[in-house]
This record gives structure tokens, C-alpha cells and sequence, in this order.
């Protein structure tokens, strides 16, 4: 992937992960669209920054999907970058009958909007020199947190449906897998400051240098999340889920 001259989507590019990759690539002389639901939110990561567009999206309405890719490539025609960074992150609870809306939402937003959105753009996206798609996962597609287990599953899904996508889409549009380890964000409540994970700072500074390799990496792993990566690979699957588990618990517990 080339990372300069690009005109760049990026979905949940209002707050953290994605404004943080917004303004770097926009550093590195990129057009970039933030799209989330929030106005404010997006014009705010565009101040100064004449070369940052703002376009509300709600990544979990099919219809407004469909009617955003039409206006993003009317008024962005250069578009050859796409990245489905938007995602929710609920905490569930298995042991007991509950409420799925949390279940659903966090499917409806994180598995079936990046399909629908490369759905409604793919044919654009073919089109266009030095086209890349890029899919947001996590480290937790390959290790789960079992007190956020669809969330942990889409990502599992978004993992297996892009090594489909970049089979598919082989010497058409660069298929690339981005997969954060637990970064402070405000994804879930306290996150933002929670002891353990990694700073936002740090995990872009390691993201863009990997953006920046040639051949771009097929998967961006920054080195704190092969922990869970490798971990069926390296035998010690089990281990790591427990592992994992009683780490993120404490880390919540102290924070009260």
C-alpha cells in the first residue's frame, strides 16, 4: 500500500484508533473522510486540517450505508482507501438468560457493516489505481475476553472474512488486516486510562512504521498483541485465554 496520495475512509474516525490513524495519514499527505455519527465529533478531529473531510455515517443502517458510498464517491471520486475501523465493544454476561440487544448491536456494527460498507464500494474500489481495503480486528479474534464475547467474535469473524477478501480480490484491491492489542481508548468505560493497556501514542507510532514497509504487511501487528496471535500456533492457547482473562478482570477491578 502506497501512504501518501491517497484519498482515505476511515468508519469511527470521531475518536481514538480511527482519529488517531486520520491524522497521521493525513500527516503523511493523504485526503482522509472521518465518517461516525456524531457531527461534532468528526469536525473536531478536521479542525486545522483542510485536508480532512467530516461525512456522518451510521455503519449500523443498511439503508444509510448504501446511500453514504453513493455520496462519499460522488464527492470524493478519488477514493481508493477504505478502512472499517468503527466497532462497539459491550460487556455480556453467558451464565444467565439476558437481553441479546447488546449481541445484536455489536454484530449489526461490527461484522455486517464492514461487509455491508465493502459491499456498496467494492465495485469503486476496483476501479481505482492503488485501491487497499483495510479491515480493524483485534487481538481478541484470536484470544477471546470472555466478558465481551460477540465483540470477540466478530473480530473472529472480521479476521476470517478479510483472508477470504484478499483471496478474492488477489491483484485487484491490497487486502490488509490491522489487529490492536487492548489500547486506552474509550471503546468501554475506564479504558482510556486503564493500567496494562497500551498507549494510543504507542500503538500508532508502531502502526504507521509497519503502514510504511514495502510490501505493507498483510496483517499490522503491533508487537504487544503476538501475545494473542500466536498463541494457538505457539501450543498455548489455553494457557493464554486464562491468562488474558484474569488479566483484563483485575485490570477492571482496580479501577474500581
Amino acid at each position: 500500500m502506497k501512504t501518501s496520495g491517497n484519498a482515505i475512509l476511515i468508519t469511527g474516525g470521531g475518536s481514538g484508533i480511527g482519529e488517531a490513524l486520520a491524522h497521521r495519514f493525513h500527516d503523511l499527505g493523504n485526503t482522509v473522510i472521518v465518517a461516525g455519527r456524531r457531527l461534532e465529533a468528526l469536525e473536531q478531529v478536521a479542525i486545522g486540517r483542510p485536508g480532512i473531510h467530516a461525512m456522518v455515517l451510521d455503519i449500523a443502517d443498511a439503508e444509510h450505508i448504501t446511500a453514504f458510498a453513493k455520496r462519499v464517491v460522488a464527492e470524493h471520486p478519488a477514493l481508493n482507501v477504505v478502512i472499517n475501523n468503527a466497532g462497539i465493544m459491550r460487556f455480556e454476561a453467558l451464565d444467565q438468560a439476558r437481553d441479546l440487544s447488546d449481541a445484536e448491536a455489536t454484530i449489526t456494527t461490527n461484522l455486517l457493516g464492514p461487509i455491508r460498507l465493502t459491499d456498496a464500494l467494492i465495485e469503486h474500489l476496483l476501479g481505482r489505481p492503488d485501491a487497499a481495503l483495510i479491515n480493524v480486528s483485534s487481538g481478541l479474534a484470536f484470544v477471546p475476553l470472555t466478558a465481551t464475547p460477540t465483540y470477540s467474535a466478530t473480530k473472529a469473524a472480521i479476521h476470517s472474512y478479510t483472508v477470504s477478501l484478499r483471496e478474492v480480490l488477489k491483484g485487484k484491491v491490497e487486502v490488509i488486516e490491522l489487529v490492536p492489542p487492548a489500547v486506552q481508548t474509550h471503546l468501554t468505560p475506564g479504558q482510556a486510562t486503564r493500567e496494562g493497556y497500551l498507549p494510543l501514542a504507542d500503538f500508532i507510532d508502531e502502526v504507521m512504521a509497519l503502514f510504511q514497509q514495502q510490501p505493507t504487511p498483510r496483517e499490522i501487528l503491533v508487537q504487544r498483541v503476538a501475545f494473542q496471535r500466536n498463541a494457538e500456533a505457539e501450543g498455548r492457547f489455553d494457557e493464554t485465554v486464562m491468562t488474558l482473562n484474569d488479566a483484563a478482570r483485575k485490570a477492571r477491578e482496580a479501577q474500581g
